[in-house]
């Protein structure tokens, strides 16, 4: 009960923001969702918010099944002020996934590793499969049960970014997962799990089958059309599933830039590190060490010359030659 009486203390009576990494997917939704429910069991009032867009059907269908209101920057932009205090969920600030929002992000939750760090009143960083975990966990200690819509969010985000529980699963994934499945609704659940391809993303399954090159064990896709946050992951997701493919790279050249997606199922291989690494002059990235994601902003890829693609290859493959 203490780390969440140490949170809430941070945030009486003044204008509170949950935000988001940008483009948030479901356990990024889920998670700000638990903790604002969990903030007004302590009688904080909180506001959910991002920057981009909700652009993959799970999300959206998260946001009409539990009636979520999650505000876009643009909307709230003009009513924020310096003063107003933010917490961020699922992503740290500068972490080349975030937009740096007007207010003072005095609190971060967050199950990525940190590539720049910064000091937060409070700050509860650890590596899970997912972040929806570390909320899960708060209503666990807390003794304040989840209700029924909660607790189901919580679970979906947490099979959501484990895929299943297949990738980056720790003990307490699978025990907040139990705590969880107590008090949800299977049958909600079960909705939220069906019918979650639109058939507009065949297209992009075509178009990173048609490009796909293989290197050893590495296979690398360029999409020449723009793709949302969550397609792109699951299209590398997709192509790790390939029995010749133990790192896969997919990126997704957008109006705004280009969108970056890695998966590692190689132990010396962090997938984080390498975005990091490969992108450090052109882009930002990072994340855990089986997934991770990046962006080289429009105003950057000129940084890539005429074939950007190849150059894009070369970036990946020369950190790889280095290990």
């Amino acid at each position: 009960m203490s780390k969440l009486n140490d949170l809430a203390a941070l945030f009486q009576g003044c204008p509170v923001y949950i935000q988001t990494h940008n483009f948030p997917d479901p356990d990024a939704i889920a998670s700000a969702f638990g903790l604002q429910k969990l903030l007004a069991a302590c009688g904080v009032e909180s506001k959910l918010c991002y920057d981009g867009r909700i652009d993959k059907l799970s999300a959206s269908k998260m946001l009409d099944t539990f009636h979520i209101d999650m505000s876009s920057y643009e909307s709230l932009a003009a009513d924020m002020k310096e003063s107003d205090r933010i917490i961020c969920v699922d992503t740290q600030k500068h972490a080349g996934n975030v937009t740096d929002f007007i207010g003072d992000e005095i609190a971060c939750i967050d199950h990525h590793p940190t590539f720049v760090p910064m000091e937060y009143q409070y700050q509860d960083i650890r590596t899970t499969g997912a972040c929806a975990t570390l909320i899960a966990e708060y209503y666990s200690l807390s003794g304040i049960v989840p209700d029924r819509d909660v607790a189901t969010a919580l679970l979906y985000g947490i099979k959501m970014d484990t895929l299943n529980l297949t990738r980056g699963v720790t003990s307490l994934d699978i025990e907040m997962l139990g705590f969880l499945f107590r008090h949800c609704d299977p049958d909600m659940l079960a909705d939220l799990e069906r019918n979650n391809m639109e058939f507009t993303d065949l297209k992009a399954y075509g178009a990173a089958i048609e490009n796909i090159e293989l290197y050893d064990k590495i296979g690398i896709s360029c999409v020449p059309f723009s793709c949302p946050d969550a397609l792109i992951a699951i299209l590398s997701d997709f192509i790790l599933s390939l029995i010749e493919v133990e790192v896969s790279i997919v990126a997704s050249f957008r109006e705004d830039g280009i969108k970056l997606s890695v998966r590692s199922e190689d132990p010396e291989v962090h997938a984080g590190n390498l975005l990091h690494k490969a992108l450090a002059d052109v882009g930002s990235g990072g994340g855990h060490s089986t997934m991770g994601g990046g962006f080289i902003s429009r105003e950057k890829v000129s940084l890539l010359g005429n074939y950007p693609k190849d150059r894009i290859r070369d970036l990946f493959l020369n950190v790889l030659s280095d290990q």
